[in-house]
């Protein structure tokens, strides 16, 4: 299996697809999940010329699980060793949720002279915490409850996440149980420090610097049936701070991909890439 080790002497396992010398798209996943939840994504790019490069974010899936570094920031710096051993340049840097937060962070912070463009998927950018000035944003108390659930008993926590996650609770849902199954299983490789760390990360960062940082096009992909992260403190937002973003709100469509929300957002994404 690939790994590299960071500067701080973490282990992170990633996979690399399609041919060495081809463009690199580089995807981010959500939490708590691992890179296992882009391999369609992942595969379909490389069939199509570029190279596909995924990663465990730490604390998650096959990689280190270091009681420290739980953090956006590191997070950023993790990818960014990541491009740099790799020697990825003209890179377009793919999130969703969570990892949408991680691409925006590097950006940010690191800038963009590897990175050509951009897409956001159902991500926390700019913020999802309720606050005096973000009236849109999520109330304290639904963090406090994941932060308990996963302290009370994980296991059952995310077996009844992956029903908001994937709108299998919404009427005419076609969700598998195998997909719901596959998030649990996704979940439970993500070690508790990390998960409950990382729930602070994504609800209580704030990335309005980082966004208005971001000079290469951007693509802002969001479900509007979101229950995770709600489109109105997110990709609208987002969307008015980065000049030129280009918006897709996709109807009825929940946070996980899945069936035609899926198909549809596949399609966007290899046009984006070509374009």
């Amino acid at each position: 299996m690939n790994h590299f080790t960071t500067s701080d002497g973490t282990e992170i396992f990633f996979k690399d697809w399609g041919e060495r010398d081809a463009r690199p798209v580089v995807l981010s996943h959500g939490w708590p999940l691992n890179a296992d939840a882009w391999d369609r994504q992942a595969r379909l790019v490389a069939e199509h010329g570029y190279r596909a490069v995924v990663h465990d974010r730490r604390g998650h899936g096959r990689s280190g699980q270091p009681w420290h570094g739980n953090d956006m920031n590191t997070y950023a710096d993790d990818l960014a060793e990541l491009i740099d051993t790799l020697g990825l340049r003209n890179a377009v840097l793919v999130g969703h949720s969570t990892g949408g937060g991680e691409i925006t962070r590097y950006m940010g912070r690191h800038g963009t002279d590897r990175v050509s463009k951009a897409v956001l998927l159902g991500a926390v950018p700019p913020l999802m915490l309720r606050t005096e000035i973000n009236q849109e944003g999520t109330p304290v108390e639904i963090f406090d409850g994941l932060r308990e659930g996963l302290l009370r008993d994980r296991s059952q926590f995310y077996l009844d996440l992956s029903e908001s996650f994937f709108g299998a609770n919404r009427p005419g849902s076609t969700v598998s149980q195998g997909l719901r199954h596959a998030f649990w299983q996704q979940s439970m490789a993500c070690g508790l420090k990390a998960a409950y760390d990382c729930v602070r990360q994504f609800s209580e960062t704030d990335f309005t610097e980082d966004l208005r940082r971001i000079d290469v096009p951007l693509f802002v992909a969001h479900g509007d049936d979101d229950q995770i992260v709600p489109v109105a403190a997110s990709a609208r937002k987002t969307a008015v701070l980065v000049k030129d973003a280009d918006l897709k709100i996709y109807p009825g469509a929940p946070h996980g991909l899945s069936g035609a929300f899926e198909e549809e957002f596949e399609a966007d994404l290899l046009r984006f890439l070509a374009g």
